[in-house]
């Protein structure tokens, strides 16, 4: 760093950090339905793999297991 650049100190409050993990906090339900969707995705593409269904038949059942059991973050996948 330059000597003539300003630094910031910011102070980080206790309460700033309760407030923030209590927003990452996960459900068991929701943690079951990412590891359901995790396993028939698994599933699904082992089935893709070896032509037994097409890509097409990949997407479609995908996304109808994101609607029974929807992952976590899928608000940010493909």
């Amino acid at each position: 760093m330059n000597q003539h650049e300003d630094k910031k100190v910011t102070k980080i409050l206790d309460e700033a950090i309760e407030n923030s993990t209590a927003l990452k906090r996960v459900s068991q339900e929701q943690l079951q339905c990412e590891f359901d969707y995790i396993q028939a995705e698994k599933l699904l593409r082992k089935m893709l793999e070896k032509g037994l269904i097409t890509e097409v038949e990949f997407n479609k059942i995908d996304a109808l297991n994101r609607q029974t059991s929807p992952p976590f973050l899928a608000e940010i996948m493909p």
